[in-house]
């Protein structure tokens, strides 16, 4: 029988992307640059016109989860954070995960201990 993989994301700890890069802005907004690479999205920039770096610009949220991410805390003392910057934010903690879980899923972060791809 298969065992059941519990993922408790509290103890996880996010590490940045070295290769992504990103600025701030002078309201503390972030802006994500990724850069596209590989076979298919050269061929995408070439007959379809897609831009070969991307720009995402978070909004107040993520650009202070962004910022707080220091390859040290775990998710759960960045989603103390979190509340404690914004505190009429409702579910938090289920907000904060399923962002974490987009960067991850993006190759923006990745966790420690993971191999990295």
């Amino acid at each position: 029988m298969k065992k059941k993989k519990d993922n408790n994301y509290l103890d996880y700890i996010p590490v940045k992307n070295p290769e992504i890069e990103y600025e701030t802005d002078e309201n503390d907004r972030v802006t994500v640059y990724i850069e596209w690479k590989g076979f298919y999205h050269r061929i995408a920039q070439k007959f379809f016109h897609r831009p070969r770096v991307s720009d995402v610009k978070l909004d107040d949220y993520g650009s202070f989860v962004w910022l707080a991410i220091d390859d040290m805390k775990d998710v759960h003392q960045l989603s103390k954070e979190l509340n404690a910057r914004f505190p009429k934010m409702e579910k938090s903690l289920s907000r904060l995960i399923k962002f974490l879980e987009i960067l991850h899923d993006n190759r923006l972060i990745h966790w420690k201990g993971e191999k990295v791809k």
